[in-house]
């Protein structure tokens, strides 16, 4: 990262909403189950937790009522060692529950996160300090989807990284059953002119961005468009993909058994801004980007519960870098 004047501050700062997830076990189905599994997940809690494992000090800022279920909801991202800075005020605790199933069923998602706390969130109620003081500031696009008020706050954080010096990240991470894709592109082309650093889904840029052509002339021409100094397409099973300095650069995905692929998303970011504020180039944070992803996979629940000898060692494996 490039010397600043600032005070030491937190490595990466992350802003939005976690929820309690209730899971079934594997086999069941919602509408019989007994039982389920509970875990504690959020997009942006995902990568704090993530990239605190990996090393990184990291600050999460939310929004959360008075309440048990959000105790829980913080204790259990503050385990992984973020720091939860969250405000109090009105609403309730959102829930998502997994129906959880392999192929050909799939799994889906049932969102329950009407009137929660974090929708009425406002900077004034926030550590917008910690965002000041921090390298990295990174939001997805599931927090403006939340409602006008997230979306005006989104912008202001994003505007007070900016000026403060600090390096701003953003990943649409859409979500369906938020948004539509018109109404996700009408409020992410306002915002990406405010974001350093782009990671987005190779699925997004081309249904909710409107994007055509390759993977690298994708990548290139969102990087043209809005100024992004580093843009990164993620592709599943093909990989990923970063355009940075004019240069495009591949990875390879890592094999993985896949055990909950939920948060593995989130994972290679984690992995990536990690190994970039190590100081290390935009190839090597791809590899490390993917190897979190893939580690991911293995562990039930949100949270990539793994170790910086984790990632190295499945980066050993020089099979799996393209260079």
């Amino acid at each position: 990262m490039v010397e600043d004047d600032r005070e030491t501050g937190p490595g990466i700062v992350t802003f939005g909403e976690s929820m309690l997830r209730l899971g079934t076990p594997a086999g069941e189905r919602l509408v019989t189950a007994d039982a389920l599994n509970l875990h504690i997940g959020g997009a942006e809690s995902n990568v704090a937790a993530d990239a605190s494992r990996l090393g990184a000090e990291t600050v999460w800022l939310s929004k959360l009522p008075e309440s048990p279920l959000a105790d829980r909801v913080v204790e259990g991202i503050t385990r992984h060692g973020v720091d939860a800075r969250v405000a109090r005020g009105e609403g309730r605790v959102g829930t998502y529950y997994l129906d959880v199933g392999g192929a050909p069923r799939g799994t889906e998602v049932v969102y329950d996160r009407e009137g929660t706390a974090i929708r009425s969130a406002t900077p004034e109620e926030l550590d917008t300090a910690a965002i000041e003081a921090a390298e990295t500031f990174l939001v997805t696009g599931i927090t403006p989807a939340l409602s006008g008020t997230l979306e005006a706050t989104t912008r202001t954080l994003l505007e007070t990284a900016r000026e403060a010096g600090t390096k701003t990240v953003f990943d649409p991470n859409y979500r369906a059953k938020l948004w539509s894709p018109a109404e996700a592109r009408e409020t992410l082309t306002e915002l990406l002119p405010l974001v350093d650093t782009l990671v987005v889904a190779e699925r997004d840029a081309r249904e909710v961005l409107a994007r055509e052509g390759s993977p690298e002339a994708i990548a290139a021409e969102l990087a043209a468009e809005f100024g992004h100094e580093t843009v990164v397409l993620t592709r599943g099973a093909e990989g990923s993909l970063a355009w940075a300095d004019g240069e495009t650069h591949e990875q390879a995905a890592f094999d993985a058994e896949t055990h909950d692929a939920v948060g593995s998303g989130d994972a290679f970011v984690a992995g990536f801004l990690v190994a970039r504020g190590d100081g290390q180039s935009v190839p090597e944070a791809l590899s490390w980007g993917s190897a979190t992803a893939s580690l991911k996979r293995t562990i039930a629940g949100d949270v990539a519960v793994i170790d910086r000898a984790d990632v190295e060692r499945v980066r050993s494996d020089a099979s799996g870098i393209e260079r």
